[in-house]
């Protein structure tokens, strides 16, 4: 698969060639483009959207496969301990061990070390994670790798998480009271025997909260035992999903009363665009914005706008005729504006008047995300006992707010 994702990635490059060379002639003779050269344009970023989609399916399986042949590696620690002459009562374990061996019954079906190890009458065997729960106290015992899925569906469905956000995960929600500096002190030149005068920096603090999202499922007793499919996974997808989907929004666009803090709402303005307002930022405005945000920051700098706003981008030249959109064309690596990487939101205000629609800078000094203890996922079987249906249910606890307001800074559009 590794060879595959090389051919894609070239693939990739090549097309991204062939797509700069549609704006080539418009751009040379500064012109909007023609119809024809329109679709041509269309096509190519087409064609580019679909190899991205590629890539990233193929690099999602590939690590799918690491983390299976992890998991592998750890079974067979479990079924092929050391050798020990010494006769011993055989154990449960023991007796897991020679059937995993060939010995004994052919069809067995045991649970061990939180593992449900099945092995059929024809020879092979499978291993999968039990899912226990306590339907009284409304606990369960889920497996580890589950959580690591649901989580990470939750963080790639989060565009605020995708940057370099800071993100601090605490076990209790109480206020937690992060410290941030609202002014910086200052030096000045002295003169020989010139007294030392007082500039301190000024403190403040941002309270991170932990407001409660969550998303609920019923299934019917009869999928659970009958299903084919991955239904854990298909939880653990759907889940992470609803609370990145809910969660997300406020992070972008939350007022911080009763919500997040999001990061247009409360953004600093650093570049107010030209008219009309609906082409969207210029290659100038742009470059004023990164600039407009420190030299310090600007170096771990982040662009977050909305995918519409990406592709007007994507048309944009600098002054020496070259694209400010480039694709990352090695594996693993972001696309880039300006030589920065950016993530999408569909939160994110379409460009128009007086609208935020970029926001760009060191979100890992700028927004802080605060989680509970990830996320608590639970079953009942009792909940909708009249209707035979097993309910499940994923819980977050989280708060998000801008701490470094200079770290990151906006676009907003003009007015007319």
């Amino acid at each position: 698969m590794k060879e595959l994702l090389k051919r894609l990635l070239e693939e990739r490059a090549r097309a991204w060639e062939l797509t700069k060379a549609v704006l080539e002639p418009s751009q040379t003779e500064k012109r909007d483009l023609s119809s024809e050269e329109q679709e041509s344009w269309a096509k190519a970023n087409a064609d580019l959207d679909s190899l991205d989609q590629r890539i990233a399916e193929l690099e999602e399986r590939i690590k799918r496969e690491q983390i299976a042949d992890e998991r592998r590696a750890e079974l067979e620690k479990l079924i092929r301990p050391a050798e020990d002459p010494t006769p011993v009562e055989e154990t449960e374990e023991q007796r897991v061990l020679d059937w995993a061996r060939g010995k004994g019954p052919r069809a067995l079906e045991i649970s061990l070390s939180g593992l449900q190890i099945r092995r059929h009458d024809n020879g092979l065997w499978e291993v999968r994670d039990l899912v226990k729960a306590t339907a009284a106290a409304g606990g369960d015992t889920v497996p580890v790798s589950f959580r690591r899925d649901l989580y990470e569906h939750l963080i790639d469905n989060t565009a605020i998480r995708l940057t370099n956000a800071t993100v601090l995960t605490t076990a209790s929600g109480e206020n937690l009271l992060i410290p941030k500096t609202t002014a910086h002190g200052t030096a000045a030149q002295l003169g020989e025997g010139s007294a030392l005068a007082e500039a301190d920096p000024t403190f403040g603090q941002g309270t991170l909260q932990a407001y409660k999202y969550g998303a609920l499922i019923q299934v019917s007793s009869e999928l659970l035992q009958d299903t084919g499919v991955d239904l854990l996974g298909y939880l653990a997808r759907s889940f992470g999903q609803a609370l990145a989907n809910v969660s997300g929004a406020d992070f972008i666009l939350g007022t911080g009363t009763s919500e997040p803090q999001g990061v247009i709402t409360a953004g600093s303005v650093g570049v107010t665009g030209g008219t009309p307002a609906a082409d969207g930022p210029s290659y100038n405005d742009l470059v004023d914005m990164q600039h407009s945000v420190i030299e310090g920051y600007r170096r771990a700098g982040w662009w977050v706008m909305r995918d519409a706003t990406i592709a007007k981008i994507r048309k944009l030249k600098d002054t020496q005729n070259r694209p400010l959109w480039q694709p990352g064309l090695v594996g693993g690596q972001p696309n880039m504006i300006l030589d920065r990487p950016y993530v999408a939101d569909p939160n994110v205000p379409a460009v128009g008047s007086n609208a935020t629609s970029v926001a760009f800078g060191d979100f890992s000094r700028h927004y802080y995300i605060r989680d509970v203890g990830g996320v608590r996922f639970e079953r009942s079987d009792d909940f909708a006992f009249s209707t035979d249906l097993v309910t499940f249910r994923a819980i977050l606890r989280a708060d998000g707010k801008i701490i470094d307001a200079a770290a990151v800074r906006t676009y907003k559009g003009g007015t007319a």
